[in-house]
């Protein structure tokens, strides 16, 4: 309980900066939703608790707010179209500030090879993630964990995706968008997702803190990731929307 008290005053005096009460409300309440979490059995009886990727990190000051938060891992986004893309020195920054236990997931859309190495040779990823039409041996070529991005639609096969990126550490799910890739705040129609999947589920597609309990509740993904839902701007997250957003999920794993 100590530890978690001091991460909370840690994130809310990040260089010098003192947040309102609400913001310490939220950190406390955090908190305390950890604190059951970690003392309860039943929350991890039947099932894993949730875990949380928070996408489009594009500042180290928002990384550590994550990590000092709870999240389970960032994700930096090297694709230029994207108001989040993030260089490579920047990425090796927002890297550097990070503490341990903390994953680094690199998305990228029908990159080139040459550069998706590059990356790897530059910046420590822990999981590559394929936004875009990547077949199986694009993705596998580079010898990291990653993930496949499913863009969602009435009638997908879930299980033949499964069954061709079978060595995937999971497949993200995102709302399908006719001329974007990801990254729009769209929420799809969960029935589409099947109830036993072959492969984890990384629930993402406008997710944020009013609908991600009604997500995990449905879907009981393994992950879910969210980017929008918790920004002030494009890239630029808020603590408090982080904050409420995974005291969501930990508050709805203690309950399911």
């Amino acid at each position: 309980m100590i530890l978690y008290v001091f991460h909370a005053f840690e994130f809310l005096k990040f260089e010098g900066n003192i947040l309102s009460l609400k913001g310490l409300f939220l950190a406390i309440s955090l908190c305390y939703s950890n604190r059951l979490n970690f003392f309860s059995v039943k929350a991890h009886k039947n099932r894993m608790r949730t875990r949380v990727k928070i996408c489009g990190i594009t500042r180290a000051e928002d990384a550590v707010s994550a990590s000092q938060l709870g999240v389970d891992a960032i994700g930096l986004v090297f694709y230029p179209p994207s108001p989040r893309h993030v260089e490579i020195e920047q990425a090796i920054a927002i890297v550097d500030a990070l503490p341990a236990f903390v994953s680094v997931v690199a998305l990228f859309v029908d990159e080139q090879e040459p550069i998706i190495r590059e990356v790897l040779k530059k910046v420590a990823i822990d999981c590559l993630q394929f936004h875009g039409d990547e077949s199986a041996d694009a993705c596998r070529q580079y010898g990291k964990r990653y993930m496949k991005a499913i863009r969602m639609h009435h009638g997908i096969d879930l299980n033949a995706l499964a069954h061709d990126y079978h060595d995937a550490a999971g497949l993200l799910l995102d709302a399908y968008h006719p001329g974007a890739k990801g990254g729009t705040g769209s929420v799809f129609n969960w029935d589409w997702i099947l109830k036993q999947s072959l492969l984890p589920v990384v629930l993402a597609g406008g997710l944020d803190a009013t609908n991600v309990r009604q997500a995990i509740k449905k879907v009981r993904p393994y992950a879910v990731d969210v980017s929008s839902g918790v920004e002030a701007g494009k890239g630029i997250k808020d603590i408090v929307k982080m904050a409420t957003f995974i005291k969501a999920v930990n508050e709805t794993d203690r309950i399911i």
